[in-house]
């Protein structure tokens, strides 16, 4: 049964809401590895845009798709720009809109309303659906994951073993709802995200990234100080992942970590530790967190559905601007049809 779902206090509704405004915020700047090229394209992002072609870092031109039949086809309308150049990975959105990371972590969501809790065979069911019928999204690019797991679906794998070894933090977003909806029971809450990521993110890699993730977020969720949360585990080196030197990190300006520290890119030995630099450095502003976050381009629309979601819990739904909570294309349907307000 669920854990008091709805309605969601606003801690709760803050993360969800948080982690689906850091995706949206970064869309239309994915991907950017050189920041001039970020600045002259948009300026600085402050509010949703929508995206432009052509992408200068785009590297669609040399990624490749091909499915073994119908099973596997999951890029329909959209394969025709695979092996172009200039293709922004997002192209099709609008301002405000959710890449399909975050539609996926909507359609988990939808799952656990509708089975009342966890139900691996249930979400498994719904995206491939979603994945292999036309039209759902309008997203481009899709990440290595569905590509790798439908070519395993389509080579007739039991669709809990089509998951491919994974390294990437968009993975990690998926987690939050569960997060969320298991808030108050931490053991079903770690058991249900591993599951869940064990589908179409397996590996050691990803279940240690998502335990850090949620020795920070669950304490959030019931109360605990974002801040004091990462400087305990920090200085308990609870996880390889923290093995950076936070105090002399916050001193320093964000492109002076973030770059020549940790790399930009999507690889969690250093999209996770650089996601939880910029939670403990704007741990009381969540505005500015994911402004900033979104002008460092790399992979920020990961970093900024996580980092939402730190803050969001940290802060409360009420910390987010209006101009984001209204500009939504899609609410989180735990949100939907509630009225998501009450105590951090």
């Amino acid at each position: 049964m669920p854990l008091e779902s709805i309605p969601l206090p606003s801690s709760r509704a803050g993360a969800l809401i948080g982690s689906s405004i850091g995706d949206a915020l970064a869309m239309p700047v994915h991907w950017y590895y050189n920041r001039a090229a970020l600045a002259a394209d948009y300026g600085e992002i402050r509010n949703f845009v929508d995206p432009k072609n052509p992408h200068p870092d785009s590297i669609l031109w040399r990624s490749h798709y091909e499915p073994l039949n119908a099973k596997g086809e999951i890029l329909h309308d959209q394969a025709p720009y695979w092996g172009q150049r200039g293709i922004h990975y997002h192209q099709h959105l609008i301002a405000g809109e959710n890449t399909v990371t975050l539609r996926l972590a909507n359609l988990l969501q939808q799952s656990l309303l509708a089975c009342g809790g966890y139900d691996a065979d249930d979400y498994l069911s719904r995206y491939i659906d979603f994945m292999t019928t036309p039209g759902t999204h309008r997203d481009t690019y899709l990440e290595e994951c569905h590509r790798g797991f439908f070519q395993n679906y389509a080579r007739g794998k039991n669709p809990k073993r089509c998951g491919i070894q994974e390294k990437h933090i968009g993975g990690l977003a998926g987690i939050i709802p569960l997060a969320v909806w298991y808030r108050d029971d931490p053991a079903a809450a770690h058991e249900s995200c591993h599951e869940h990521l064990s589908l179409t993110h397996p590996g050691k890699t990803m279940a240690d990234s998502a335990s850090l993730i949620l020795e920070i977020l669950l304490p959030v969720l019931k109360g605990a100080a974002l801040s004091e949360t990462i400087a305990d585990l920090h200085s308990r080196q609870v996880s390889p992942l923290l093995g950076f030197p936070m105090k002399k990190f916050l001193d320093l300006p964000d492109t002076e970590v973030i770059g020549p520290h940790f790399s930009p890119a999507c690889y969690v030995d250093d999209s996770v530790p650089a996601t939880v630099f910029l939670a403990a450095k704007y741990h009381d502003n969540p505005e500015a967190g994911l402004i900033a976050n979104t002008n460092l381009g790399g992979d920020n629309v990961h970093r900024g559905a996580l980092l939402g979601a730190f803050l969001g819990a940290a802060n409360g739904l009420e910390a987010w601007p209006s101009r984001w909570r209204d500009g939504l294309v899609e609410t989180p349907p735990l949100l939907s049809g509630c009225s998501p307000s009450g105590e951090k």
